[in-house]
């Protein structure tokens, strides 16, 4: 998750221009079930590096064992039970609680971007990128909530597994980090993977609406491996301005982590 920004200004760049500082190819890796710490670490050197240069910009694409995450702005009240077998990292991207894990495909885009530096517009565009990823796997109606980051299928839109959730549900969630004008972590969609470990916890500080996978909303089996293609084309496109942002807005509702205190 991110820390929920909106934008009273237009952006700093044209939306048809690259939010890039470079202008050269992107490095994608696919690296498969990578323990979260571990994946971590591979950022945080990718990321020293590429703030003076000595790499160029890079996304990571993949999958954790089961992991909490607690962005800086989780309560105690978000936690699971001390008691619960899943581990619980504390992390320093913005945002609340949220789950990892196998079925659930990862993407940390390690970019430095142009000055001046503009975060929203770089969240704005990984939003676009999941919607037109999404939308073109089958998702039609998936879009924003104003006031709350990720991207979101309606509760009007009803699931084609009988299981899913009738209430607004989010399909993929993002948290990010910028440090020296280089970007860390990013965004996780739900493609097959279990919901079960998001009933231990407030998922994104959120207890108004519920969390979803592509294979509950599509009624079929809908892998990593198939949204990746997918995911890395319109990641490139919306950092290029190829891609243009637009108001797929469908409702709005509380920003979860307003007026809360950085977690110590």
């Amino acid at each position: 998750m991110v820390e929920t920004m909106t934008a009273p200004r237009d952006p700093f760049f044209p939306a048809d221009q690259s939010i890039r500082a470079s202008s050269a190819p992107v490095d994608v890796r696919a690296m498969g079930l990578v323990d979260y710490q571990k994946a971590w670490e591979i950022q945080a050197e990718l990321a020293a590096k590429r703030a003076t240069d000595e790499v160029g910009d890079t996304i990571l694409l993949l999958e954790h064992p089961s992991t909490f995450t607690a962005g800086k702005r989780t309560q105690p009240e978000d936690m699971p039970d001390p008691s619960y077998p899943v581990p619980v990292v504390g992390v320093d991207r913005g945002g609340r609680i949220t789950w990892h894990g196998e079925g659930q495909l990862v993407a940390y885009p390690i970019i430095k971007l142009a000055e001046p530096v503009d975060v929203v517009d770089y969240v704005r565009r990984l939003e676009e990128a999941i919607i037109e990823a999404v939308r073109k796997a089958g998702i039609d109606t998936a879009g924003r909530i104003d006031g709350r980051s990720g991207v979101w299928v309606p509760a009007a839109t009803r699931a084609a597994s009988p299981e899913a959730s009738t209430r607004d549900r989010k399909v993929a969630a993002l948290g990010i980090r910028i440090t020296r004008g280089v970007t860390m972590h990013g965004l996780s969609l739900n493609c097959n993977n279990t919901l079960d470990h998001y009933s231990h916890i407030v998922a994104c500080g959120i207890d108004d609406a519920d969390v979803t996978t592509m294979t509950l909303e599509l009624g079929r089996q809908v892998t990593p491996a198939e949204m990746e293609p997918l995911l890395v084309d319109a990641l490139l496109r919306a950092l290029a301005g190829e891609l243009v942002v637009a108001n797929h807005s469908f409702g709005s509702a509380p920003d979860p982590t307003k007026g809360l205190k950085k977690r110590s």
